[in-house]
């Protein structure tokens, strides 16, 4: 008997290793990858030091947190195209109202800016539900409105924003090596997603993004969870935007353009599903970062940083076609 439950528990063992590994397998996978280009990243220049890693979170943040937004709205079944411009809005409404402020009025300024992204965000996720309207048009048409709203605010790059604020974006926290903005980024999804994560809210967003119909059937409320994706997708591409603006230090009215495509590229190869119901945030964070350091080490190598687009464009093609074929080949074995 012994023997027998031996075996059992042998086999289970097995059969949860599989079930971790098909899990978290392409989000362990992207990190060794950053891990890899760190560890080169470190003996490209003549002295490497803490100032580099500021400067790279100072680079990668902006798409960290708007790949975080995107990657939500994609789990659900959805996609935005007009994060960019919302990110170019919530930058330049925060730069030409902050310049007068002192830290503690901009943070809270910041957070009523977060409230507004969030209500952006909502009205865009409303518009699809209400219309049916597929949200790649919707969001698309909804790039237009707030890159318009955007230049209405300021039409040249300008503004600014107290030091105090400055420093939460390119400042560090008890050591150098730690900047300030990772620590937010870190403190933003453990406060924000990880609680939604596994409650209701966020099952019904895998839920929706899986299978909508059964969903429905099975009694989630479909149209408020969408509408909620699209909400909290808008929040984080308003960080985005407030971040912008306190790396920068400045507002610009097309800031936001580099981020539309990036953050769905981030969410490729952060092995979210375009499908929707499969992945988490925490591989498009890391594939921010990724993104970032690619420009980064080609530019330390002398190469023509809009080469980096292009290895970028073929890094997600080769991502899209093997996860296709691991798709494929999944659905050929559970046959």
């Amino acid at each position: 008997m012994s023997a027998v439950g031996a075996t059992a528990r042998a086999a289970g063992g097995r059969a949860t290793l599989r079930r971790a590994a098909n899990r978290h397998g392409w989000t362990v996978g992207v990190y060794v990858l950053l891990a890899a280009l760190v560890a080169y990243w470190t003996t490209v220049p003549a002295r490497f030091g803490s100032f580099d890693v500021q400067t790279l979170a100072i680079d990668a943040l902006p798409l960290a947190f708007v790949a975080i937004g995107q990657a939500i709205v994609v789990l659900s079944g959805g996609i935005d195209l007009s994060v960019g411009s919302l990110i170019s809005l919530m930058n330049v409404l925060s730069a030409r109202f902050m310049v007068s402020m002192s830290t503690r009025e901009a943070i809270l300024f910041a957070l009523l800016l977060v409230l507004a992204s969030i209500a952006a965000g909502a009205v865009t996720g409303g518009l699809i539900v209400l219309t049916r309207v597929p949200d790649i048009i919707a969001t698309l048409a909804m790039l237009f409105v707030w890159a318009g709203v955007a230049l209405v605010v300021l039409e040249v790059p300008g503004g600014g924003a107290p030091l105090g604020y400055v420093k939460l974006g390119s400042g560090y926290t008890l050591s150098p090596w730690l900047p300030t903005g990772l620590v937010i980024l870190v403190a933003t999804v453990a406060l924000v997603w990880l609680p939604l994560r596994w409650r209701r809210p966020g099952l019904a967003l895998y839920a929706i993004g899986s299978n909508r119909p059964r969903a429905h059937l099975s009694g989630v409320p479909v149209s408020l969870a969408r509408v909620g994706a699209y909400a909290l997708g808008g929040g984080f591409a308003g960080l985005a935007g407030l971040t912008l603006t306190a790396t920068s230090g400045v507002g610009d009215p097309l800031s936001g353009q580099y981020y539309t495509l990036n953050s769905v590229a981030a969410v490729v190869l952060g092995g979210v599903s375009l499908l929707g119901g499969v992945g988490g945030v925490a591989g498009p964070i890391a594939a921010a970062f990724i993104l970032t350091l690619v420009k980064t080490l080609m530019i330390l190598q002398g190469v023509d940083q809009n080469y980096a687009q292009v290895f970028q464009g073929t890094l997600i093609i080769l991502v899209v076609m093997v996860g296709g074929l691991a798709l494929r080949q999944k659905g050929k074995s559970g046959t």
